[in-house]
C-alpha cells in the first residue's frame, strides 16, 4: 500500500496524487473506516460513485469493497457528478461518497464523504476515518451486499423542480465543462428546456486535454470568453471538474464573481420566500449582506467551507447559502452543493429581465475586490496576531482568521487548512483603494 494517509485527508475531503499519494489499497482502507464510521452513526447503505478520471472506477470499486468487507450494503451509482451523489445521499437517506479529485489538475483523485440526508462530516469526523484508516480493517462476521442505482433521471426532474420552464427564453448559452462531469449532468438536465446551447469540452476525459477543470482561475475561462464572443451568446457557465462549482461570464465575456452570483440568486430566493434567511461566507463582497437586506431577508455570516456553511443553514433553516468560490446551497436540495440548480435559477432570472445579463449583474457588484492573494508564512497564527495588532484601533472578529473593518475597505486573512498560507481578501469602495491598501498589506506582511 502507498497511500500517505497523513497527506491526502484534507479539511473536507481525501484528494492526493495517484500512485505517491494515493492508491486502490489505500482506498478500500478508507472505505472500511468510512463503513465503521457510517455504522456509529447508524447511517445505513453507503452510496458510491465516481468521476471521469481514469482510475475513477477503480477506486470506486475499491471502496466499495472495503465497505462491503466491513458489513454494509452498497449502492453502485457508477459515473457521477458530486452533486448526483448528494441527491442520492438525500433523496435514499443513506451516506454516500464519490471518488473524484474536484477541480485538481489531471493525476489526482480523492474521495468526497457525506452521512445520510447529504449531511456534511466534520473535520472531527475525518479525522476519525483517517485514524481508523490507518488502523487497517476491523474484524467483520458479515459482509455486505452491492446493488445498482442510477440516480440521473431523478437528479434531473430533482432540479428542475427549482424552476418555472415556463417562462424560459430560447436564450444562447455556452458551457464550457472542461472535460469533467458537466459533461453528463448538462445534457440531460438542458434537454428540451429550450435553450440554445452552445457546449465546449463535453468529453468526459479526466486528462484534461484542453484546460484545466479549475473555473476560479481566469486562465480557465478564456476559451469560455472567446466562444461568448464568438457566438454573441447571452450568457457563459463555467463548471469544475466534478460539476460542484459553478461560475458566469455576462454577455460581453466579463467574468461574474460568486459574490454577485450569490446576490443574484438570493434576491430570486427572497421574492419566492420573504424574510427568509440566506447564510453567506466572510469573504463574499460586503454587497452580499446589503442585497439580502434590501429584499427583507436576514443575513447570517459563515466561515469559508461548505461544512461550515451547511451546518449553519442546518441551525438557522436558512434557505439559501452562498460562497464567494462558485459554491450555492439549497434547504431544498439537503443543504448540499447546487450548482446546476444555481445555474437554472439565474437562466431564469435571466429569462425574465428584458435585458442582458450585465443589467442584473452591474447593481449588485458595488465594490473593488483583491480576489484571494496567497502568502507564504512560517507561522501562521504568530502573523495573524501582528497583523491584529497593527490594526489594533479597527473593528475586528476571529470567525476565521481575522476579519479587520475600516472606513471603506475591509480585509480578511485566513489561515489554509492544508498549506502553510495566509489568504489575503481585501475590498474597498473603489479599485485605486483596493490596489492602495493592497500594497500596505503586502508591505505589512513582509515587514512583520
Amino acid at each position: 500500500m502507498s497511500t500517505d494517509f497523513e497527506a491526502v485527508f484534507k479539511a473536507y475531503d481525501v484528494r492526493g496524487t495517484v500512485g505517491d499519494q494515493i492508491d486502490a489499497d489505500g482506498v478500500r482502507s478508507i472505505g472500511g473506516a468510512f463503513a465503521r464510521f457510517v455504522r456509529q452513526h447508524n447511517a445505513g447503505s453507503v452510496i458510491v460513485g465516481h468521476d471521469m478520471r481514469p482510475e475513477g472506477a477503480e477506486f470506486a470499486a475499491a471502496f466499495a469493497a472495503g465497505v462491503i468487507d466491513h458489513g454494509v450494503d452498497v449502492i453502485d451509482v457508477g459515473l457521477c457528478s458530486t452533486e448526483m451523489m448528494y441527491y442520492a445521499s438525500g433523496t435514499l437517506d443513506m451516506a454516500g461518497a464519490v471518488c473524484t479529485a474536484s477541480h485538481n489538475p489531471a493525476g489526482y483523485n480523492g474521495i468526497k464523504m457525506c452521512l445520510s440526508g447529504a449531511l456534511p462530516i466534520t473535520e472531527k469526523g475525518l479525522a476519525d476515518i483517517k485514524a481508523m484508516s490507518i488502523a487497517g480493517p476491523d474484524r467483520c462476521t458479515t459482509r455486505g451486499s452491492r446493488t445498482e442505482f442510477d440516480p440521473l433521471a431523478g437528479y434531473v426532474d430533482h432540479v428542475r423542480s427549482f424552476i418555472d420552464p415556463k417562462v424560459l427564453r430560447p436564450l444562447k448559452v455556452v458551457v464550457d465543462s472542461a472535460n469533467g462531469m458537466g459533461g453528463l449532468v448538462v445534457p440531460a438536465v438542458f434537454e428540451g428546456l429550450g435553450f440554445d446551447l452552445d457546449h465546449l469540452y463535453a468529453d468526459l476525459d479526466g486528462t484534461f486535454p484542453n484546460h484545466s477543470a479549475d473555473p476560479l482561475r481566469p486562465e480557465n475561462q478564456r476559451d469560455l470568453m472567446d466562444r461568448v464572443l464568438t457566438v454573441g451568446a447571452d450568457l457563459g457557465i463555467a463548471y469544475d471538474g466534478d460539476a460542484d462549482r459553478v461560475f458566469f461570464v455576462d454577455e460581453q465575456a466579463r467574468p461574474i464573481s460568486g459574490s454577485a452570483t450569490t446576490a443574484l440568486v438570493a434576491r430570486h430566493i427572497l421574492a419566492q420566500e420573504p424574510g427568509a434567511t440566506v447564510v453567506h461566507n466572510l469573504i463574499c463582497s460586503r454587497a452580499v449582506p446589503e442585497v439580502i437586506a434590501e429584499c427583507g431577508g436576514k443575513a447570517v455570516i459563515s466561515r469559508v467551507g461548505h461544512a461550515y456553511v451547511k451546518q449553519l443553514m442546518a441551525r438557522t433553516g436558512a434557505a439559501f447559502g452562498g460562497e464567494h468560490s462558485g459554491h450555492y446551497y439549497f434547504r431544498e436540495n439537503y443543504r448540499a452543493d447546487g450548482a446546476v440548480i444555481a445555474t437554472l435559477i439565474v437562466l431564469e432570472v435571466l429569462s425574465r429581465h428584458p435585458g442582458a445579463m450585465n443589467d442584473l449583474v452591474l447593481p449588485l457588484d458595488r465594490y473593488a475586490g483583491s480576489g484571494e492573494i496567497n502568502f507564504v508564512v512560517s507561522d501562521t497564527a504568530k502573523m495573524i496576531e501582528k497583523v491584529a495588532n497593527a490594526y489594533s484601533d479597527a473593528d475586528q472578529h476571529r470567525l476565521d482568521g481575522i476579519t479587520v473593518q475600516l472606513d471603506d475597505w475591509w480585509f480578511n486573512l485566513r489561515p489554509s487548512n492544508t498549506e502553510p498560507l495566509l489568504r489575503l481578501n481585501l475590498e474597498a469602495s473603489n479599485t485605486a483603494q483596493m490596489q492602495r491598501r493592497v500594497k500596505e498589506l503586502q508591505a505589512l506582511l513582509a515587514l512583520l
